[in-house]
């Protein structure tokens, strides 16, 4: 692996990213808050003169190899998320506080350590905490595809990099025209959301952007301390309607968790291939499940409306990995968050820009554990496994079970160092999925009307790590600790000591 060559990229991808840090300086300019803005400004700068510096070196097109575009995807989350820590650093969080806000944000995993002081600064701060997870949801998988063949790099390789294992709505043909489709889709949904909890819900403006700005990436960072369930006060906010509210998020928050070019094709007038793919119908009944159950506990019989909506926006928003609470379902029975789990554990589809597993591979991990049930009694059968009407190769396979079994025993590790940390039992196992799996809010003190602003440091840094790792799908960062690449990174055709 050429150590130049990845740090160089890494270095022209920063640039590119740190005129990101003007729209929440130019807020702070609004609001009077000179001196953060200042601050946004003099962030912005040292990331410009950082990706300068590292990406002096001219890089001419290049066939990225295999570890090399691996190492550009994860190396570009840990710089971008370090240079967005320095706001929170700014406004006096510690550095492993900051990192651990910055990468919750930039993994769209919404965890948080803020606690009742923090919400007490500017707006400009909170449409920060919004945007990073803005540009860590989809968008920027479709804005470094689109940008990286005028930085004279092919985007095909970092792609593939980042995007699952799991066969999903076929990106591979024109990638660069697949990517700029996304990205125009990104924007739009962004923009119809922030006009519906406007004009319909009547949540305030900058509030409704933020929400907007949080929900298609499937982030959950909300500018309220409460989630959702903060706006319901019609003391603080006398013109939202929270039924309303509640049921276009809902909306937001399923059609985040689904496939982006599957839902390209929807919109663009094959609306029948949303019901014809068997991945979103596995999602889609995988949260209707989830909600009956919900709902069905909670009432101990036949729910009112009002019961099933706070259902389906629960389990929306776990499954989708966004995370936010339209209630405190810390709360509920045991029965109703052991549903919460479940809907957890599935996931979203593949090509979305939801975290954890993905439900594609367990839908195939299902469907491979039903045909090896059936050769107990059929020994000689020959069963192959289909996926859109595709048999599914032995290779992807292998790659869909792998990844499903590294996640699951990621949640098992992540969890057992939490609780030799000192968590109880239920906070840390569930803290671990909820970063792990990118979705935010765990139970405990770590529930949705708390923060994670009470672990020790170490606890945090480790976290920290399984945000990065489940954002990257977990295979990424274990493909870079193999002996293999280890081996073999050299800096300017030299091998690099070790």
């Amino acid at each position: 692996m050429r150590l130049a060559l990845v740090l160089g990229l890494v270095g022209r991808l920063l640039r590119v990213f740190s005129p990101a840090f003007l729209p929440p300086a130019l807020l702070a300019l609004h609001d009077g808050a000179n001196r953060m803005a200042l601050e946004f400004v003099a962030a912005g700068a040292a990331a410009f003169a950082f990706g300068t510096l590292m990406g002096r070196r001219r890089i001419r097109a290049v066939s990225f190899r295999r570890s090399e575009a691996l190492a550009v995807v994860s190396f570009t989350w840990l710089v971008v998320a370090a240079f967005a820590a320095v706001p929170y650093l700014m406004v006096g969080l510690s550095p492993v506080d900051a990192l651990f806000e910055s990468m919750s944000g930039f993994t769209t995993t919404g965890a948080t350590i803020f606690t009742e002081q923090h919400w007490q600064f500017d707006r400009a701060l909170f449409l920060w905490r919004a945007m990073t997870q803005w540009f860590g949801g989809v968008g920027v998988i479709a804005l470094f595809i689109v940008v990286l063949p005028h930085l004279g790099v092919g985007g095909r390789q970092l792609f593939f990099a980042e995007a699952s294992f799991a066969p999903s709505e076929s990106i591979a043909p024109k990638i660069q025209g697949v990517a700029t489709r996304i990205w125009i889709l990104y924007v739009f949904l962004t923009l119809l959301q922030t006009s519906l909890l406007f004009l319909m819900a009547g949540m305030p403006f900058f509030d409704s952007a933020c929400h907007a700005l949080t929900t298609m990436p499937a982030g959950g960072f909300s500018p309220n301390p409460a989630s959702i369930a903060g706006y319901a006060d019609p003391a603080a906010f006398p013109g939202y309607d929270p039924a309303i509210g509640e049921w276009i998020i809902t909306v937001f928050m399923l059609l985040a968790g689904m496939s982006f070019p599957l839902l390209w094709v929807g919109l663009v007038g094959r609306p029948w291939k949303l019901f014809q793919d068997g991945e979103a119908r596995f999602y889609m009944l995988a949260t209707l499940l989830g909600a009956a159950g919900v709902a069905l506990v909670l009432a101990q019989g036949l729910p009112d409306l009002a019961g099933v909506r706070t259902a389906m926006f629960q389990c929306a928003s776990l499954i989708s990995s966004t995370g936010y609470a339209s209630t405190d379902y810390n709360l509920w029975a045991d029965g109703a968050r052991v549903m919460l789990i479940f809907v957890m554990l599935v996931g979203g589809c593949a090509g979305s820009a939801a975290g954890g597993a993905k439900s594609v591979r367990h839908l195939i991990a299902l469907k491979y554990l039903y045909r090896e049930l059936t050769r107990v009694l059929h020994p000689r059968a020959v069963i192959p496994l289909r996926h859109k009407a595709a048999v599914i190769p032995e290779a992807i396979l292998r790659a869909v079970l792998t990844v499903v079994a590294l996640y699951l025993a990621g949640y098992l590790l992540c969890g057992t160092i939490l609780v030799l940390l000192g968590a109880d039992l239920v906070t840390g196992f569930t803290a671990s999925l909820a970063c792990l799996g990118n979705i935010g809010p765990g139970f405990g003190p770590a529930g949705p009307m708390g923060s994670f602003g009470g672990f020790d440091s170490a606890s945090k840094l480790v976290l920290v790590v399984a945000m990065w790792c489940g954002r990257l799908e977990v295979v990424t960062v274990l493909a870079l600790l193999h002996p293999d690449v280890l081996r073999k990174i050299r800096w300017r055709g030299q091998t690099h000591p070790m």
